[in-house]
């Protein structure tokens, strides 16, 4: 009888160490699972991140060339109207070759 309850008390004991095996290993599948599935959800972040990134990237190249496109258009606009703006008379009144003399003395 001793020797029947001994081996009902192992295999009580073999089958509860069974059980917590069975349900240790379900938990690291769950969590396994689980951290897949974060990973997952991770790099889909990351990746639209990325994209939002190159979006602004682009629309910040893009006003760039149109703010470069509109200064150049105004400087050649301006370059035009000075050739055509006349020039002030630098041997007039006071300016004999073209420099100042300074005070204005009529000779007699």
């Amino acid at each position: 009888q001793e020797r029947r309850e001994r081996e009902r008390k192992l295999s009580k004991e073999m089958s509860e160490k069974a059980t917590k095996e069975l349900e240790k290993m379900q938990l690291q599948e769950k969590a396994e699972v689980k951290y897949k599935e974060w990973l997952q959800k991770k790099r889909a972040e990351e990746a639209e991140k990325k994209k939002k990134e190159k979006e602004k990237e682009k629309e910040r190249e893009a006003e760039l060339q149109e703010k470069k496109a509109r200064s150049e258009k105004i400087f050649k606009e301006w370059l035009h109207n000075a050739r055509n703006k006349p020039r002030p008379v630098l041997n007039g009144y006071g300016f004999p070759r073209g420099k100042s003399t300074g005070l204005y003395f009529y000779y007699t």
